[in-house]
C-alpha cells in the first residue's frame, strides 16, 4: 500500500539535493567501447572473459573520486555494483564473476563506499535486473542478450526462477553487509515477442519488501516496472507495491516537469552523459561543456527534477581527464550559485525568455543566461513584490532602476547586473529576489 506521507519523508533529501554523480565501470573499460559492447558485437562469454583475468584498475582510488564529486557541488552518488554483463564490483558469496577474484582482489563497492560517506555524500548502488554471464538467464530471443541469435542456443533449458533466486540473494547481499544505503538504482525492464521482464516478472513486490525490511529509507528508482521509456504506475493514482520513489527519464529532460495522475509535481531524475557513452569508450570525445550541463542542470531544477551526471572511469580506475575538467568547471560556479540549485524547485511562473527561474523559502532565483541593451529585465516578477535583489555570486546589491526607459513597463522588474556588454557569468549570471511577504 503506497503511504504518501512516508513517501514524502522518504525523499525528501533527495528532492533537496537535486545533483548526484552517476559511475559506470566495469570490466567493459578495458575494451572501452562502452557498456554495452558485449551486446552491440554479438560477443560470446570466451571472448569477453580476458578481460576478467586482465582486470587489475591499480589507480583506483575512490578518495579522489569521491573529492570530484563533492568539489563539483554533487549531493550524492551511485555507483554500478553490476551492470548487465553480470560482472560484480562487490564480494557477493554468490558468484566468482567478482572483482575479489581478479586481479584486484579487492571489494570495489565497499571502498567507493566508504570514500563517499567520509566526504558526507548520501551514496546508492546500481544493480543490473539483466545478466548476460548467468547461464539461467534467457539468451536465445531475448532482445538484449549477446548470444539472442546464436542457433546454438536455441532450446537449451534454462531456471530463470534460479536466476530469480541468485539475483534476489545478490540484492540482499547488498543490502545488508554494506551499511545504510540511500538508493537503490535497478535497471531495467523490456517486453519483446519472446520475453515479459517487467515487474512481476523479477517478483518485484517480494523484492520491494525485502529491500525495505533491511533499508527502510533507501530511495528506488522505477525501473523494475518500466524503462527510461516509461513512468510507470507512480506517475498514475494508484502506484504499484514496487513502483519506485522516482521516475529516471535518461538522456532527455522533460519539457514539461513531470507530474501524476492527480496534478501533483512527480519525482524525476535526468540521467545524463557527459559524452555519448555510460562506460568508458576511448575514441568518444564528444563532451557536453560545462556550460550546456550547468545549463541544463537548473533546467532540471526549474522542473523540480534532479540531475545525475555519468562519469565512466577507464581500466586503471581513473575518471578521464576531460570529464575532471567539466567537474571543476561546475564545481566553480556552484560554489558561488549552489543555493540556486539546493532545497529549490520550480517557482510556478512561466520560463523566461532570458533564463530560467528556480525558487525556496520565500526567494527566487533569476538565472539570467542571456544579456539585455541596458537593464535586465526579470520577467514575471512584479516590483511590489520584491523586498530586495542581490547577485547570488557575492550578495552584492542590484538596484532597480527608476527612469523613463524601464518605466514604460510597470509590470516588469529591471536590474542593473553590469556595466559592460558581458554578463558577471557567461554561462549563468544567478540574481536572488528576496520577496516581500517572507524575506527576512
Amino acid at each position: 500500500m503506497f503511504d504518501r506521507e512516508i513517501y514524502n519523508k522518504r525523499i525528501a533529501w533527495y528532492r533537496k539535493a537535486r545533483f548526484g554523480m552517476f559511475i559506470h565501470w566495469g570490466l567493459y573499460a578495458i575494451p572501452a567501447r562502452g557498456e554495452w559492447v558485449r551486446s552491440v558485437e554479438e560477443m560470446p562469454e570466451e571472448e569477453y572473459l580476458p578481460f576478467f583475468e586482465e582486470f587489475n584498475p591499480v589507480d583506483y582510488d575512490p578518495k579522489k573520486w569521491a573529492r570530484a564529486a563533492k568539489e563539483a557541488g554533487m549531493q550524492y552518488a551511485v555507483l554500478t555494483a553490476k551492470h548487465h554483463d553480470g560482472f560484480c564490483l562487490f564480494d557477493s558469496k554468490l558468484t566468482d564473476f567478482k572483482s575479489t577474484n581478479t586481479k584486484s582482489g579487492r571489494d570495489l563497492v565497499r571502498e567507493y563506499l566508504d570514500a563517499f560517506r567520509a566526504e558526507g555524500l548520501k551514496v546508492g548502488l546500481y544493480y543490473s535486473l539483466l545478466d548476460w554471464h548467468h547461464p539461467d538467464y534467457p539468451h536465445y530471443g531475448d532482445r538484449n542478450h549477446p548470444m539472442r541469435n546464436c542457433e546454438a542456443e536455441k532450446g537449451v533449458e534454462r531456471d530463470f526462477n534460479r536466476y530469480l533466486a541468485y539475483m534476489h540473494g545478490q540484492v540482499e547481499e547488498l543490502c545488508t553487509r554494506y551499511g545504510k544505503l540511500d538508493i537503490m538504482w535497478f535497471d531495467f525492464s523490456y517486453k519483446n515477442e519472446n520475453y515479459d521482464m517487467t515487474g512481476e516478472a523479477w517478483q518485484a513486490t517480494k523484492l520491494v519488501q525485502m529491500i525495505r525490511s533491511y533499508q527502510p529509507d533507501v530511495i528506488i528508482d522505477n525501473r523494475l516496472e518500466v524503462s527510461g521509456e516509461g513512468f510507470g504506475s507512480l506517475a498514475t493514482d494508484c502506484p504499484s507495491d514496487f513502483c519506485g520513489d522516482f521516475v529516471s527519464p535518461e538522456q532527455i529532460i522533460p519539457p514539461n516537469g513531470l507530474k501524476d495522475g492527480a496534478g501533483r509535481d512527480l519525482m524525476w531524475e535526468a540521467c545524463i552523459t557527459m559524452n555519448n557513452n555510460w562506460g568508458y569508450c576511448a575514441k568518444d570525445k564528444n563532451f557536453k561543456p560545462a556550460s550546456m550541463i550547468i545549463k541544463k542542470l537548473v533546467e532540471c531544477v526549474s522542473k523540480n527534477g534532479n540531475m545525475l551526471l555519468n562519469v565512466g572511469p577507464d581500466a586503471r580506475g581513473n575518471i578521464p581527464s576531460e570529464s575532471l575538467q567539466i567537474l571543476r568547471e561546475i564545481g566553480v560556479w556552484m560554489k558561488k550559485n549552489g543555493d540556486s540549485i539546493y532545497g529549490c524547485g520550480g517557482s510556478g511562473l512561466p520560463k523566461p525568455e532570458n533564463g530560467r527561474i528556480t525558487q525556496k523559502e520565500g526567494r527566487l532565483y533569476y538565472h539570467i543566461m542571456e544579456n539585455a541593451i541596458g537593464s535586465v529585465p526579470l520577467y514575471g516578477i512584479r516590483r511590489e513584490e520584491v523586498k530586495a535583489v542581490r547577485l547570488l555570486e557575492d550578495g552584492s546589491q542590484l538596484q532597480i532602476p527608476d527612469n523613463w526607459v524601464v518605466n514604460n513597463y510597470p509590470d516588469i522588474v529591471f536590474v542593473d547586473v553590469s556595466a559592460t556588454p558581458d554578463l558577471p557569468d557567461a554561462t549563468d549570471t544567478v540574481v536572488e529576489i528576496l520577496l516581500r511577504e517572507t524575506a527576512e
